[in-house]
């Protein structure tokens, strides 16, 4: 199987120099095992998926860390949540010579019992799906922007060149069928489904969660919890809006996004029409803040990411946070700009005093009109993030 590289292996590298425990967070078949595997060639593997491992470890843990005094590779940690607190006493006594590295699909789980027992002892680092750069060092090639926004992002899809659809659905399916029902106890899929896809249909959108509650036939608190498992399970991100608010009355409530856009067109049946449907200029947008997602965590930082609209309908798509800087961004799906386009920034600018601005469209050309840069969208304007 064809290896990709990935940006975050630099940053493990050099995390493991400081840090007794790693653990690498992320969607299922966002590359994690493969990605621990490449970078920690020395320590052996133990997947906690397996019955046979799960069982001896829930059996005897202090035994079951002792198999390997110089530390493993433990896949998708999650599984046995108990063994943290003994792994906490197992590295304070090896602390020069041992190391482990914890992948984990199901993000509360694991973090709860982390901020419990490894506090201090463990560095997090989150490995998503193939940021567009990787897509394109691995000399995959994309004809078009529709076709990118169709295939989304997980790495077999690039490595094993198979058929993405099926692959999108079959990942729906196994999401639905078993990581819903291991993180939460969820008896009626089929309306779970069906809020999923009404998720997928709010892209881009303020997420009220009344209406979609309503929309789905499901209380205001199950709406609630629901999307948090959506955000656990890394399906899912809240854009939440900036607090800033230059004399202006903001809205309180966040975005909501996927972090794949190939798993919204799966789940709305999206095919090559999409140039003519509505919602494309709702998925270039969640496919360019995805991208800016990925980037910050390639880097191993947490993304200082907002929007910013105001009740008056004054809006900027991305606010970026650079310490005391904001750095706005407006986003366009269209392959033609007209003065209109550049309306929302200029607004921004004079509010904020901010000098300069940016603006990513479905284009083919980079320029500079103003005080605005204008990237195209598949040319490196994420590595200027």
């Amino acid at each position: 199987m064809l290896m990709i590289k990935r940006q975050l292996q630099a940053e493990l590298e050099l995390l493991r120099k400081q840090y007794s425990i790693l653990a690498i967070m992320g969607p299922r078949q966002s590359g994690k095992t493969i990605l621990a595997k490449a970078c920690f060639t020395d320590l052996p593997y133990i997947s906690l998926e397996d019955p046979d491992e799960r069982a001896l470890a829930a059996a005897d843990p202090r035994g079951f860390l002792q198999r390997y005094k110089h530390g493993a590779i433990l896949d998708e940690a999650h599984n046995l949540p108990l063994l943290f607190s003994y792994l906490q006493t197992h590295v304070d006594e090896n602390p020069t010579t041992c190391r482990f590295v914890l992948t984990g699909s199901q993000n509360f789980l694991l973090h709860e019992k982390i901020s419990q027992s490894l506090a201090g002892r463990i560095a997090i680092v989150t490995l998503m799906p193939l940021s567009l750069s990787e897509i394109k060092a691995s000399h995959a090639i994309f004809t078009d922007l529709d076709t990118c926004l169709l295939k989304g992002a997980y790495p077999r899809l690039y490595h094993e060149g198979i058929d993405a659809r099926k692959w999108q659905k079959n990942y729906i399916k196994t999401y639905l069928e078993r990581d819903v029902r291991q993180i939460k106890n969820i008896t009626d899929l089929g309306k779970f489904q069906v809020f999923l896809t009404m998720c997928a249909h709010r892209i881009g959108q303020l997420l009220n969660l009344s209406a979609l509650a309503q929309d789905c036939g499901i209380t205001h608190n199950t709406a609630k919890e629901w999307v948090s498992l959506l955000e656990a399970s890394y399906l899912v991100f809240l854009l939440r809006p900036h607090h800033r608010n230059f004399q202006k009355r903001l809205v309180k409530m966040p975005k909501l996004y996927f972090y794949d856009t190939g798993i919204v067109s799966a789940l709305l049946n999206l095919d090559d029409s999409i140039a003519t449907n509505p919602i494309r200029g709702h998925l270039f947008e969640n496919f360019v803040i995805s991208e800016m997602m990925k980037t910050s965590f390639n880097r191993g930082v947490d993304p200082q990411l907002y929007f910013w609209r105001d009740h008056a309908g004054h809006e900027v798509d991305v606010v970026q946070e650079q310490g005391q800087d904001l750095i706005p961004y407006e986003i366009k799906s269209g392959q033609t700009l007209t003065p209109d386009s550049f309306k929302p920034l200029n607004n921004w600018m004079k509010l904020s005093g901010t000098p300069r601005g940016n603006l990513i469209y479905g284009g083919d050309k980079s320029f500079i009109h103003k005080e605005i840069a204008v990237y195209q969208w598949n040319k490196e304007w994420y590595e200027s993030l």
